[in-house]
């Protein structure tokens, strides 16, 4: 057949050219007079193990990441220890007069002005001033202020009926001052504070507006356990469900195969036996 083939596809199965032929190497120059000897006469220039020092072990990624996060963990105690040593909001010249008749109002809109807020307030009591604090380099609002009221009563019924009030698209929270009222109270900045929003994963923080009783943390633990054990109680009984169904279908299965079988056989012996 492959003498049928054009020249162009012969050529390719044409063999290749012999390689040619090299003579050996020869022996590179030895000076006869010069004697090939091991290593061993030099093992007394070697370091003595005991002089070896220790291998530097380098930190891996996670090892540095670890440790540059323990790092800044431990300037931010030292941080909020040194300035909750100087923290006195007894002697705060920024603080209302009178603590007892003080309400904090925080949540409030970035937007809200005191008048605004004043007059949402002010139908609880008369109120002798409000605090907006601002931002100490920008000047900005930061959400939050106090009101403090003429009366006592004024304070009271802002504090029962103000909380979850909303102004201008938020709903506020309002509680008692804590800093000047209650013995050993720390700010959120310092590791204190009821909020509740950044608890840990989203199924553990408080979502709703208005006051936080410390009370809830623990609810709602409990709820999202038995939320989770709900769950998993039904994936059990479903996984249960299935195998039962399967055997069931199994036995189903077995039951028709021996009336099929025992069907066959006593027609077969019908025929077989005759009228």
């Amino acid at each position: 057949m492959t003498q049928f083939l054009p020249a162009n596809l012969l050529a390719l199965f044409a063999p290749r050219d012999p390689l040619p032929y090299l003579p050996p190497p020869q022996p590179k120059h030895v000076n006869e007079d010069c004697t090939l000897t091991g290593v061993g006469l030099y093992g007394h220039l070697f370091e003595d193990p005991v002089d070896t020092p220790e291998a530097i072990k380098c930190p891996s990624r996670l090892e540095r990441k670890e440790a540059k996060r323990m790092e800044k963990e431990e300037s931010q105690k030292n941080r909020i220890e040194q300035e909750l040593s100087t923290w006195d909001p007894q002697n705060d010249p920024n603080a209302t007069g009178d603590a007892f008749k003080t309400v904090f109002v925080s949540r409030i809109n970035y937007d809200t002005r005191e008048d605004k807020l004043q007059r949402e307030f002010e139908e609880f009591g008369y109120i002798r001033k409000i605090h907006m604090v601002r931002d100490v380099r920008t000047g900005k609002p930061r959400g939050y202020a106090f009101i403090e009221y003429e009366t006592e009563k004024g304070m009271r019924a802002a504090y029962k009926y103000g909380d979850g009030k909303k102004i201008d698209g938020r709903r506020v929270v309002v509680d008692i001052e804590r800093g000047r009222t209650v013995k050993n109270w720390k700010p959120r900045r310092f590791g204190g504070g009821l909020g509740g929003s950044r608890i840990g994963a989203p199924e553990f923080n408080i979502t709703h507006s208005g006051r936080v009783d410390p009370r809830q943390y623990q609810e709602k633990l409990d709820r999202a356990q038995r939320a989770r054990d709900r769950a998993l109680n039904n994936d059990n009984e479903k996984e249960r469900s299935r195998s039962r169904e399967g055997s069931g279908d199994r036995s189903e299965r077995r039951r028709s195969l021996s009336v099929r079988v025992l069907s066959k056989k006593m027609i077969s012996g019908t025929i077989e036996g005759g009228p």
